[in-house]
């Protein structure tokens, strides 16, 4: 007897599968395209000053005059690279900046650490009003710090001293890191937390055996992040720094560009080698920055 073959109803029949293309790419729609044309002009509008700064800096005053700012230099010139590093003393200025830039950063980095673990883990009263007051301290212009910390600091004997820019600047970082770290801190598990306290754990060593290592990549963004904006700030250290042996980076450069002897292709190279210093941070630790801000993004 011959067998039938069933077959199931219509009703219940499976639609066939679309095949897509090959590699498991869609194709690109109109609204992908639109979103990487304004990558691409965003990414045009912040290499073209530095493709302005690099090009005039290896330019003589002469080739600057006879070929434009967006030619390409005819010959490479380092005249203008060495005027400003010998005017400025460039290495004194350098090391200025590295010196207060790196101390406010560890510092900040440590009071901002042990303050939002008092607030967020330890739970003190009216922590809701003590982190809104870090919040409104950021807030605050620096232009309405600058008249009661000169008095301060001339009074103290500060002024003029890269300790009295150190001061305010670890402050300021670290009213923001408070506030940024309690939050983080408020949702730390508190099964952990109780678990080394059973073991025996004293205060002390839960911060720094249990909070800090597992907040350690946080830390680190906070570490560098801290370091580039003390490394940007002028008004401050403009203000505090009067000598030009205490000046920095940034003081050294708007300085000089006031002098009349001042020349596009210096100015060009004061402002690539002010960049040189962040940018070698910055790729230095690329790596730390980038797990920082990935970590806990997936468990």
């Amino acid at each position: 007897m011959a067998t039938s073959t069933l077959l199931p109803p219509a009703a219940t029949r499976t639609a066939p599968r679309r095949t897509r293309p090959r590699g498991g790419m869609t194709k690109p729609r109109g609204r992908d395209w639109i979103v990487v044309a304004l990558v691409g002009l965003g990414a045009l509008a912040v290499l073209a000053p530095f493709y302005l700064v690099v090009v005039n800096s290896f330019k003589s005053p002469t080739d600057y005059a006879t070929s434009g700012a967006l030619a390409l230099p005819q010959a490479l010139d380092f005249t203008g690279l060495g005027r400003f590093w010998e005017r400025v003393n460039f290495p004194e200025k350098v090391w200025n900046s590295i010196f207060i830039s790196g101390v406010v950063a560890v510092l900040a980095v440590l009071i901002s650490m042990l303050n939002a673990f008092a607030i967020g883990i330890g739970r003190v009263k009216y922590r809701t009003s003590i982190v809104l007051l870090f919040l409104l301290a950021n807030l605050l212009p620096q232009e309405a710090l600058l008249y009661p910390l000169y008095y301060m600091f001339k009074e103290v004997g500060l002024y003029d001293n890269v300790w009295s820019v150190i001061i305010i600047f670890v402050v300021v970082q670290a009213a923001f890191g408070t506030y940024l770290l309690s939050a983080v801190y408020g949702t730390f598990p508190k099964e952990v937390l109780e678990a080394a306290s059973l073991d025996g754990a004293s205060r002390w060593q839960i911060l720094w055996r249990v909070v800090f290592p597992i907040s350690r990549p946080t830390l680190s963004v906070l570490l560098i992040f801290f370091f580039i904006w003390t490394w940007n700030e002028f008004l401050i250290p403009l203000t505090f720094l009067a000598s030009n042996a205490n000046q920095t980076v940034p003081v050294a450069i708007s300085v000089l560009q006031g002098d009349r002897l001042m020349d596009v292709t210096t100015t060009s190279a004061s402002a690539l080698l002010g960049i040189i210093p962040t940018l070698i941070f910055f790729l230095v630790f690329q790596r730390t920055l980038t797990r920082g801000i990935t970590a806990g993004a997936v468990k």
